[in-house]
């Protein structure tokens, strides 16, 4: 499995730090492993704290593809909060389709919380993203992990999510385990 986006699925924490074992690739990886203790699994992480879709779409042939995954994440949305997102659309769509035609099974990530951005707008530029990589789940045939939903769901409930973070862009171990365990569901 390769995780393929920015520095959420590196295992940022508070910036500089990095908590590689709190990140959800690994969390996934522990669940996946207690769930199916004979298979071998392993994981890549390609992310790059910092980056967005249109720079992971330019490395994606030489960094990702190149290891021949069996199944791709793709999780950019929270670095792209101010690109034009009909831009960040041809990117993702270009890496799920590079992906799709070598027969990689691919699922897409929306976004984790960034607190700089109300949550009580219903229009926000997180919920825009994420409902752009529903759209483009559903066009492309992949599947998609609605992470921005659950996070959406616990700020309905009157959550303001930061003891889910660890600083106001990346999720500590808490809300990693909210990532993880969604991504977990597609392999029960």
């Amino acid at each position: 499995m390769v995780f393929h986006g920015h520095s959420v699925p590196s295992g940022y924490a508070k910036t500089p730090e990095v908590r590689t074992f709190d990140s959800y690739p690994y969390q996934l990886l522990v669940l996946l492993k207690q769930q199916y203790p004979y298979a071998v699994i392993n994981i890549i992480i390609t992310a790059k704290g910092g980056e967005n879709s249109i720079q992971g779409a330019k490395r994606l042939e030489q960094d990702v593809l190149i290891q021949k995954p069996d199944v791709l994440f793709i999780d950019y949305a929270l670095n792209e909060l101010n690109i034009d997102i009909d831009k960040t659309y041809a990117a993702w769509n270009s890496m799920i389709k590079k992906a799709t035609s070598r027969g990689i099974k691919v699922i897409l990530v929306t976004p984790s919380p960034d607190l700089r951005v109300n949550m009580a707008d219903g229009d926000n530029p997180l919920k825009q993203h994420a409902n752009q990589i529903i759209r483009l789940a559903q066009e492309n045939h992949v599947g998609v992990v609605n992470s921005f939903g659950v996070f959406n769901d616990l700020f309905a409930k009157g959550d303001s999510l930061k003891h889910c973070m660890a600083q106001v862009n990346h999720p500590n171990k808490m809300g990693n385990t909210l990532i993880a365990n969604q991504l977990f569901k597609w392999f029960k």
